[in-house]
């Protein structure tokens, strides 16, 4: 059989080709590439963000309580406890205070920041209210769950008149009565002082330093313990954590 070379040879497939994209086509195709760009970069910048936020701890809800004397010994200097309370609730708007019967039959002001008590007995036996009212305030806080802690704020004979100083309840009261009373009923719970200066008298005699303690507070007495208030919120607030 020859071959003839004028026969036909059979044509090659040529390789398929798409169509070419319109217009359109390619301006949706851009629209879905940035689309998906975008939405990459607000994943990495959402997750940077989330990266960096620090935990905060809830702060410390605080039970304050003064300790003092009733009507008609409250102007006196061994209440300066009260004094240092009532300047605090009126400086920051706090509410009225109100008598409570279940926080010990003691004078209440609670506010967002702090629970206010002042002790409606003589300073002798302030150690009953204390404990009654520092039960309930636990009670009334344990749906929270969050930590709670009690401050007494008191006169101190040893400090200069206005002056503040913080300890551990735990530590020696020495003569004073009120503090004496409050370790006695509280049993070794732990709690924080903070004590107020009302100076003392040149004698150390006790029937001098009870006269003393229960003079009433001159203006210039009244002035310093009043002036030691904003040393005291400064206290309170790094107590609860929120300084």
């Amino acid at each position: 059989m020859t071959h003839d070379p004028e026969a036909v040879q059979p044509e090659k497939a040529l390789p398929s080709q798409s169509p070419k994209p319109t217009r359109k086509q390619k301006r949706q195709q851009k629209l879905s590439e940035d689309a998906d760009f975008s939405a990459i970069e607000i994943l990495e910048s959402s997750t940077l963000t989330l990266s960096i936020v620090p935990s905060m701890a809830s702060p410390t809800r605080l039970l304050v309580c003064s300790i003092g004397n009733p009507a008609p010994l409250t102007n006196t200097l061994h209440s300066a406890g009260h004094l240092v309370l009532s300047t605090l609730a009126s400086t920051f708007s706090y509410p009225a205070f109100q008598k409570s019967r279940a926080h010990g039959n003691g004078l209440l002001s609670s506010s967002p920041e702090f629970t206010l008590w002042q002790s409606s007995s003589f300073m002798n036996i302030s150690g009953v209210g204390v404990v009654a009212a520092w039960k309930q305030f636990v009670k009334d806080n344990q749906r929270d769950g969050g930590d709670v802690g009690l401050v007494v704020v008191h006169d101190e004979l040893e400090l200069k008149v206005g002056d503040v100083r913080v300890k551990r309840g735990a530590a020696s009261a020495k003569g004073h009565n009120g503090l004496k009373s409050i370790n006695e009923k509280l049993r070794g719970a732990d709690y924080t002082r903070i004590a107020v200066g009302i100076g003392r008298p040149e004698s150390r005699e006790p029937n001098a330093v009870a006269d003393y303690v229960l003079r009433k507070m001159s203006v210039g007495d009244r002035g310093k313990i009043v002036g030691c208030v904003g040393r005291v919120e400064e206290e309170l607030r790094k107590l609860a954590g929120t300084r």
